[in-house]
């Protein structure tokens, strides 16, 4: 699947799902450029300060609430990592059900 079609994706179910505001929106189109460059062939490894930085997300706890968010509401899958030199885990959900 190419970058345009989980876009696609992504904003069909978003755009029905009440839930979801403009923040989860630039966290996720975040994390579809991070991952984008890395191929989407594997779940991307990063570390909150590079995404908050790209997101433009000064709060560590919004941050942590967006990304919770994402994943519970079933457009991401994150794994956290709790070692201070090792990326935490975060593979964009493509099989959205519309």
């Amino acid at each position: 699947m190419d970058g345009l079609e989980i876009l696609s994706q992504f904003f069909n179910k978003a755009g029905k799902d009440t839930r979801i505001g403009v923040r989860h929106i630039g966290l996720y189109v975040t994390l579809f450029q991070l991952a984008s460059e890395q191929g989407f062939d594997k779940p991307l490894l990063t570390f909150s300060s590079k995404v908050m930085k790209v997101a433009k997300i000064s709060s560590t706890a919004t941050y942590y609430r967006l990304l919770r968010d994402l994943n519970a509401f079933g457009y991401i899958f994150y794994r956290p990592s709790f070692y201070k030199g090792r990326g935490s885990e975060i593979q964009l959900a493509v099989a959205f059900s519309l």
